[in-house]
């Protein structure tokens, strides 16, 4: 089993590969991505769609275990393997990849989304549905308002409304995207609901493969 000085060795080493900048490329599909577990499984799933359109493509889901336990600010070296099994599942490369998890908002500047972008050479977006680290002011109540998510003053993300008068989402690049565009990115992949559609596809899959292939979870949250 990996130790715990080992992954914190290769945090600060993939931290220092992340870029935070203007994307670069045209983006013709994004993919969203997500974990569920069952005990030490893990079930990464990730689904493509189109963009702007956003139709549904494909979607791809992989089981694996994991022997790294459970610890806040390390959650990258459980779900990572999985989640990059499935990604790479997908009939195409994604130009943008959503990941349900922590970019750049994370204490070492690496969370999940930033781990698998930079191992993947990929544009990645952190999109949380809590905070993991950093103090803002509330944004208004109405869809696509946004303030800076902030540690000490630095400005590492965005807490978005991505529906009126719901919790807002927390968005932080990943890789090779800066925040206005991770913003701009993610608002573009909201419809009727509180995540961006191919975020949710992945959140709503992984549920599915974990009680398809594991009975024992059926009752799990």
């Amino acid at each position: 089993m990996m130790i715990l000085t080992e992954a914190r060795e290769i945090q600060k080493s993939l931290a220092a590969r992340v870029e935070i900048t203007g994307l670069a490329r045209d983006v013709k599909y994004v993919a969203g991505a997500d974990a569920a577990f069952c005990g030490d499984d893990v079930v990464g799933s990730a689904c493509l769609f189109t963009y702007p359109a956003l139709e549904k493509i494909d979607e791809a889901a992989v089981t694996q275990k994991t022997d790294f336990p459970y610890i806040p600010g390390f959650l990258s070296f459980r779900e990572s393997p999985a989640l990059i099994g499935a990604i790479n599942g997908l009939r195409h490369r994604p130009d943008v990849l959503i990941v349900d998890g922590q970019g750049i908002a994370h204490p070492s500047r690496v969370g999940l989304a930033s781990h698998i972008g930079v191992l993947l050479d990929m544009v990645s977006i952190g999109c949380a549905k809590s905070r993991l680290i950093g103090t803002y002011d509330e944004p208004g109540m109405e869809k696509g308002r946004w303030s800076c998510l902030f540690d000490a003053r630095e400005c590492i993300g965005a807490v978005l409304r991505s529906r009126t008068g719901v919790r807002p989402l927390f968005i932080s690049p990943g890789h090779l995207i800066d925040i206005d565009g991770a913003v701009e990115l993610v608002s573009a992949c909201l419809r009727r609901f509180r995540l961006p559609e191919p975020v949710r596809c992945a959140h709503n899959a992984a549920a599915v493969y974990k009680k398809r292939y594991h009975r024992r979870c059926l009752n799990d949250s």
